[in-house]
């Protein structure tokens, strides 16, 4: 028995459900859809556990942590434990910046840290137009906003909401190129590529962060670029040198903008819980399903 592993709010919401466990049942995979904060689950009865769309661990981090490593202790949990701990929390930017890898300028102000010398410092860093403000543990642009330099203060507020709620808060620029060309999300399960999508722009001047679990998305199919595919195609290959592993991850989408000198670079490594858009592309849910009974020999 497999575990698809949700949680209430998120169940309706996750477009993958449905086609997943149709091509899990027509390749005969007894399966089962549990919510991760179900305090009554027995998660020892099942062969696996895949993370699907827990979408409200993201105030709940300590909790959803403390479940994974309780998971993993008595099932296989996919993606493993190691890479969990690791991808919930954006710093990983950082690290993933020291390993070479071309991604966007990632800074951080902690929640002990001066709010106002914090931005300051980056907006005297970066030359841009345009910044983008959000939690360093969040999901579906989820308290993500997006300001002008001129809206300094509001920025300065919003970052000190975060502070207040003990959350580290990551500062980017704003890649302008997304209004026109969107981001480029490479899907792969293990390792081996699936699929693409563009997703529209999500952040808007003027529009206050999402009060649902994830802001409104345009998602439509998209044939990567080359230069798109051979970064993703690269840090899909280094993920097992990262982690330890000694194979591919189960699953890995790979989000891309372009910068302002139209170079691909990556925006975020979705390993934990990402919708894989399978409805979108043709033997997706079937790919992902062969990639599950290979990898966890069902």
């Amino acid at each position: 028995m497999l575990a698809l592993v949700s949680v209430a709010a998120a169940h309706a919401l996750d477009e993958d459900l449905a086609p997943l466990s149709a091509a899990l049942d027509a390749a005969g995979v007894a399966h089962r859809i549990v919510y991760w904060d179900d305090a009554f689950a027995d998660w020892s009865q099942y062969r696996a556990a895949v993370i699907r769309s827990p979408w409200d661990y993201i105030e709940k981090l300590p909790e959803f942590l403390d479940w994974a490593r309780r998971v993993s202790a008595v099932s296989t949990l996919a993606n493993p434990l190691e890479v969990i701990e690791s991808n919930t929390d954006k710093h990983y930017l950082q690290r993933l910046a020291a390993q070479g890898i071309r991604t966007v300028p990632s800074r951080f102000i902690e929640p002990e840290q001066h709010t106002e010398d914090g931005l300051r410092a980056f907006l005297d860093e970066f030359a841009h137009a345009e910044f983008v403000v959000k939690p360093a543990v969040g999901a579906g642009s989820k308290d993500a906003q997006r300001y002008g330099r001129e809206e300094a203060e509001a920025a300065l507020m919003h970052i000190k909401r975060l502070q207040l709620k003990n959350r580290s808060v990551l500062l980017q620029p704003y890649l302008a190129r997304v209004d026109e060309a969107g981001e480029t999300a490479l899907l792969f399960f293990d390792g081996m590529y699936s699929h693409a999508i563009r997703k529209g722009p999500l952040l808007r001047r003027g529009e206050g962060p999402t009060n649902h679990l994830f802001a409104p998305e345009q998602i439509t199919p998209r044939v990567p670029s080359e230069d798109e595919h051979a970064l993703a195609r690269g840090i899909v290959d280094a993920l097992p040198g990262l982690f330890g592993l000694d194979a591919p991850l189960l699953y890995a989408r790979i989000d891309l903008l372009r910068d302002e000198d139209g170079k691909p670079c990556l925006l975020e490594l979705e390993l934990t819980e990402p919708s894989l858009f399978l409805y979108t592309a043709d033997g997706a849910a079937e790919r992902f399903v062969a990639a599950l009974k290979r990898r966890l020999s069902l």
